[in-house]
């Protein structure tokens, strides 16, 4: 008998609730008062991979809020809805529905590749960008065409076949998500007690192919007219200052495809690579991450 949605409501320093934006109901975890920080999670995770830092920005005075992307965990799976510019519109739709008119985002991963287009998008919604091992998405895109990403990256070429890549993903208690998770962390990470919470999670059922359906849409669209659209429209320079954090031995979305990001932004802008860290350097080094994010949310000189 496969999960339900139940292994997601994971108890700690926070509140579960649901929100509805856009007509799509979004599983939420809040914790703490102050500005709204909304945390956006990537591939193959969900809200808890924010755990370190629902505490950390609570503890700061801010207003952290992790959600459930689209397909994922407590949210919504509907049959369509996985291109950047509807999952960017989730997530502003989320922010308005939390009573604000902007945030702080901080996307991580696929999460990041929303970050990015919400400032594009919806410019006003974001308050500020924090992209989490997420080159810009047009530097992704053009990335590709390199040697050393396009064999990180071939994991995802998979992904476009039909129904196979949901049925692997799945076999054997999700193991393939817990190889996934052991390939792209840092040495000695992660520990086998938090991969098995990410492989439940991923064995809810229809969250593999909701997640899947964000691969294919970015590798079919790339000479489709939505995405030549989606593809023109980022080139519009970001006005929110940036923060982009990278783990130095990502071997998922390798540092040097991320740097060169700040060509797309015409506020500030600050680079830091995490060292020790592979793609998840949030939850592989929680102190480090949050020493540079909660430095740079106290610094004054981004402001616009």
């Amino acid at each position: 008998m496969p999960p339900d949605e139940s292994v997601v409501q994971i108890e700690g320093a926070w509140t579960h609730r649901a929100v509805h934006a856009g007509g799509t109901r979004f599983h939420v975890v809040e914790a703490g008062e102050g500005p709204l920080v909304l945390l956006l999670h990537g591939f193959p995770q969900f809200w808890w991979t924010w755990r370190h830092q629902l505490a950390s920005l609570a503890a700061a005075g801010y207003r952290a809020v992790a959600v459930d992307l689209r397909g994922y965990g407590g949210s919504d799976k509907t049959p369509r809805g996985y291109d950047l510019p509807t999952l960017a519109g989730d997530a502003t739709g989320l922010i308005r529905a939390l009573g604000e008119t902007g945030a702080i985002v901080v996307g991580h991963d696929w999460g990041g590749l929303l970050a990015w287009t919400m400032a594009v998008m919806d410019a006003k919604s974001v308050h500020r960008l924090v992209a989490v091992s997420a080159p810009h998405p047009l530097r992704l895109r053009a990335s590709l065409l390199s040697p050393g990403q396009f064999r990180a990256s071939r994991y995802a070429l998979g992904f476009q076949l039909p129904f196979l890549p949901e049925r692997r993903l799945v076999r054997r208690d999700a193991a393939l998500v817990g190889a996934l998770l052991d390939q792209w962390s840092g040495p000695g990470r992660p520990d086998p007690e938090t991969a098995a919470v990410y492989r439940e999670a991923f064995s809810i059922p229809e969250v593999a192919h909701c997640a899947i359906e964000y691969h294919r849409w970015f590798g079919r669209s790339q000479f489709r007219p939505d995405g030549l659209r989606y593809a023109r429209a980022m080139h519009t320079e970001i006005e929110a200052p940036t923060l982009q954090l990278h783990g130095a031995l990502d071997r998922c979305v390798l540092p040097r495809t991320a740097q060169g990001s700040s060509r797309y932004v015409a506020a500030p802008y600050r680079w830091r690579l995490i060292e020790g860290a592979g793609h998840f350097p949030h939850e592989e080094t929680p102190e480090a991450f949050d020493a540079e994010l909660l430095g740079w949310l106290a610094d004054p000189e981004p402001d616009r």
